[in-house]
């Protein structure tokens, strides 16, 4: 696929006119280039949020435990963290193009330790809930400035291994959330039980803020806009009245409010889409503008992380449940249990830089069938075995699962990111970050519903074949469709 050259980020926007003197002369300030630690800062800024959307899904039964929670309450302490991250994210990139990139970064930054803390020192079930909802409109400050930041800073093969590295660290963080946090609760530091998963952040924060002021350059849209308040208004809503009744509908029992606002959603969202186009139509800059899907490596890089953030999100919920409540493994061999996942996908995505220069859109097809064989061989391994699996004989199908899903997703980020405007940096990265997030919400609420659906009648062993097995049909779509995507990329 042949990258659109774009030009460097502006500070100051540089006039067309020639100059007619030194004193007329234009001032313009290209971003600086982002340096190694400057990137390995931005990195460190976008695990943190994606390991809390993980983290805590080993502690559930601890907090359920300590807090008298009750399922209803415990879903909406996943479900609140996701739902305002996926709602504000796209705000959240705007507001960098906006205000600066750096800035925003680092009141993300501050803010998502401040809410770490509060989740952390929570005294019951209903203030965590809040904590988890202020933590995740934290996160969606943050996160956007990272890609943000990389496209403006980054060129070349440069930009394209940092890219790289993002999207390594998307799908890495997501694994080692649940790695971490099952040790972190059976450490159980000074007491703090499952406090300490949210805890750990307060410390990292403040080492990175300092370090993210002094590396990061700051960078911002040259056209900067105003945002844009109905589309807001609408995708907001159309967010949350799908992902909150789809999280939170079956632990409080399908009440009426569920369906009602799942009846809101395609009104909101097709008003959205109609908002969006008329606002470009006439010239002003719409929160999401149409013309991005108009980018055939968007729009086909887009289709593709939809289905595939849906199974991984189901997945790693799932097999917490599944190894804790069904294999009897403490929170640590449920850890252990997903390392060799963390690790293939880490491997596979360091790798695929180099055989995406080689192989093209190919490597995003191998990599959905090696994901595809990894479930295969792993529900084979689980029906064969069960219920006395030990924690190695699961590493040879997680680390083929993790090998496949590690040359699938930092792939499709780099072909979303490839063709983007520097001046849509912000809002583009917000858009993908989005639909990366909405569609791990989503595998939450299907492939979760779906399990827990069938533990009653079925058995932990059968709910959790029958997950997989759905999960392998949408790697089978998700194949298909890489076939769509651009043959070749620099």
């Amino acid at each position: 696929m042949s990258e659109t050259p774009i030009a460097s980020a502006t500070l100051d926007t540089p006039s067309t006119t020639p100059p007619t003197g030194p004193a007329a002369r234009p001032r313009t300030t290209a971003a600086p280039m982002l340096t190694p630690l400057g990137l390995l800062t931005v990195l460190l800024g976008a695990a943190l949020p994606m390991i809390d959307f993980f983290i805590v899904n080993v502690a559930l039964p601890t907090i359920d435990h300590d807090l008298h929670a009750g399922p209803a309450t415990l879903e909406m302490v996943v479900a609140g963290y996701g739902v305002a991250y996926a709602t504000l994210l796209v705000l959240g990139g705007r507001l960098g193009d906006m205000v600066g990139r750096r800035r925003l970064f680092l009141w993300g930054l501050a803010t998502f330790g401040l809410t770490s803390l509060a989740c952390g020192l929570a005294p019951d079930a209903w203030t965590l809930v809040a904590a988890r909802v202020a933590q995740g409109a934290a996160a969606a400050l943050l996160l956007p400035q990272v890609l943000a930041t990389i496209q403006a800073t980054t060129t070349g093969q440069r930009r394209a291994k940092a890219v790289s590295l993002y999207g390594g660290t998307a799908g890495v963080a997501s694994a080692v959330g649940q790695v971490l946090g099952g040790l972190l609760v059976s450490v159980d530091l000074a007491g703090s039980g499952w406090r300490a998963v949210f805890l750990v952040n307060v410390p990292i924060a403040v080492a990175a803020w300092p370090l993210a002021a002094r590396t990061v350059p700051e960078t911002r849209s040259p056209h900067p806009s105003r945002v844009d308040i109905p589309g807001t208004a609408l995708l907001a809503t159309a967010l949350v009245t799908l992902l909150l009744p789809l999280t939170e509908g079956r632990a409080a029992g399908w009440p009426l409010w569920s369906w009602v606002l799942l009846a809101v959603f395609p009104f909101a969202a097709v008003a959205f889409v109609v908002v969006e186009r008329r606002a470009e139509r006439v010239g002003r800059t719409p929160l999401v503008p149409p013309s991005l899907f108009g980018i055939p490596s968007i729009r086909s890089g887009l289709a593709m992380i939809v289905p595939f953030t849906l199974g991984f999100g189901g997945f790693m919920f799932v097999v917490a449940v599944a190894l804790q409540s069904g294999l009897h493994y403490g929170p640590p061999a449920a850890g252990i249990a997903l390392a060799p996942l963390c690790i293939g996908y880490f491997l596979a995505s360091l790798a695929g830089p180099r055989l995406v220069q080689r192989f093209g859109r190919k490597v995003v097809v191998t990599g959905s069938l090696i994901q595809g064989t990894g479930l295969l061989t792993l529900a084979l391994t689980v029906r064969a075995g069960w219920p006395d699996i030990p924690v190695a004989v699961l590493a040879p199908s997680m680390t083929v699962l993790g090998l496949g899903q590690g040359l699938v997703l930092p792939v499709l980020m780099r072909i979303v990111l490839s063709d983007l405007p520097v001046a849509q940096a912000g809002v583009g990265g917000g858009v993908m970050v989005t639909t990366q997030q909405s569609g791990l919400a989503l595998g939450v609420a299907t492939l979760g519903t779906l399990f827990l659906a069938l533990l009653p009648s079925a058995g932990i062993r059968d709910a959790f074949l029958t997950t997989v097995l759905a999960q392998l049909v949408i790697v089978l779509g998700t194949t298909l469709l890489g076939f769509r995507l651009p043959r070749t990329m620099r």
